[in-house]
């Protein structure tokens, strides 16, 4: 090769760094989410998202560099949020809506997928499910609908008569209003039960909350998931003991001591979410990938709590159930 030619290769190289280096030259993601994790490695379910990665061929520390940042407290979020934007990673992945706002609020043209977020059009991640538009794609949680019927239905399987069932709101959470506006009088109507709600925004309000439902005497109680409720999730499951009110839970990790778990298959929107970041490694834009909607749900009942609160859970239940806690 001729001196002159040489010298052009390798300016080629420097221009266009992503499409000149080998094949084998490794990727950067970046992944946020609330949480503790040492700020070194993932937790349950996160771990899906290595799998569903790897379904796809991209390896960390091989092809792929994963930079985590977990923020505990979560008002910690938006300085993580630009310490991983500095990287420049390929691509962001957000876990869960706080996430995925502040990521969205650092930049408008890494690409980020999200996941875990209930309501996304309703927080303006996207402009619409089918064309979310500008830099931001992912996995929703809620499937509209009966979201709030079938859960009903569920404990009324478990507490045959139950005619009260209280529902533990955050009125400060947005996609909790929508569900409390469309949804509950329906349901309400629908299936001929009161749905009175009981509410918190702050941890010392949780008490206050059980308290009220206890003495309103409903027959059960749905929490709505909500990060309040997440991160004191011991808490809420001693409430409910302490008030013995069977409570119907939206994420497994309420499964330790909480009496029923029915919601979205968290882990699987993770590992479906390596297909989207495969994609936008590829040259797809995260505009032309529509977000989608939970494909599975997950019923998870705790016997020894059910033991405890004096319930028989019928056969019809425990056939349906993805898993059964003894």
């Amino acid at each position: 090769m001729k001196r002159r030619e040489f010298i052009a290769a390798t300016a080629a190289l420097f221009v266009s760094p992503r499409r000149s280096w080998a094949q084998g030259a490794r990727r950067r993601l970046g992944f946020l989410a609330t949480g503790d994790a040492s700020g070194q490695a993932p937790n349950q379910p996160e771990l899906a998202l290595i799998d569903g990665l790897r379904n796809h061929g991209w390896i960390d520390g091989k092809n792929l560099i994963i930079e985590y940042r977990f923020s505990k407290p979560p008002d910690r979020i938006p300085a993580l949020a630009a310490d991983l934007i500095a990287l420049s990673p390929d691509v962001l992945v957000a876990a869960g809506p706080q996430a995925a706002l502040a990521l969205k609020s650092k930049t408008a043209t890494i690409p980020i997928v999200f996941v875990a977020v209930f309501d996304p059009v309703e927080l303006s991640l996207v402009q619409s499910l089918s064309h979310p538009g500008g830099n931001i794609t992912g996995l929703a949680t809620y499937a509209p609908g009966d979201w709030v019927a079938k859960r009903v239905e569920i404990l009324r399987e478990l507490i045959p008569g139950a005619s009260r069932i209280a529902i533990l709101v955050n009125p400060e959470n947005p996609m909790q209003r929508k569900v409390l506006a469309d949804e509950v009088p329906r349901a309400a109507r629908e299936l001929n039960i009161a749905l009175p709600t009981v509410e918190a925004t702050k941890v010392e309000e949780l008490d206050t909350a059980f308290a009220s439902a206890a003495a309103q005497h409903v027959d059960a109680m749905i929490v709505f998931g909500d990060a309040l409720t997440v991160r004191q999730g011991p808490r809420v499951v001693a409430l409910a003991a302490e008030h013995h009110l069977p409570a119907m839970h939206f994420f497994r990790h309420f499964a330790n001591g909480g009496l029923v778990i029915y919601g979205p298959d968290i882990a699987d929107l993770f590992r479906r979410a390596g297909g989207y970041v495969d994609k936008i490694l590829k040259g797809t834009k995260p505009s032309d990938l529509p977000v989608e909607q939970p494909t599975k749900f997950e019923l998870v009942i705790n016997m020894k709590t059910a033991k405890a609160l004096g319930l028989a859970v019928p056969p019809s239940l425990l056939i349906r159930a993805d898993e059964v806690i003894e």
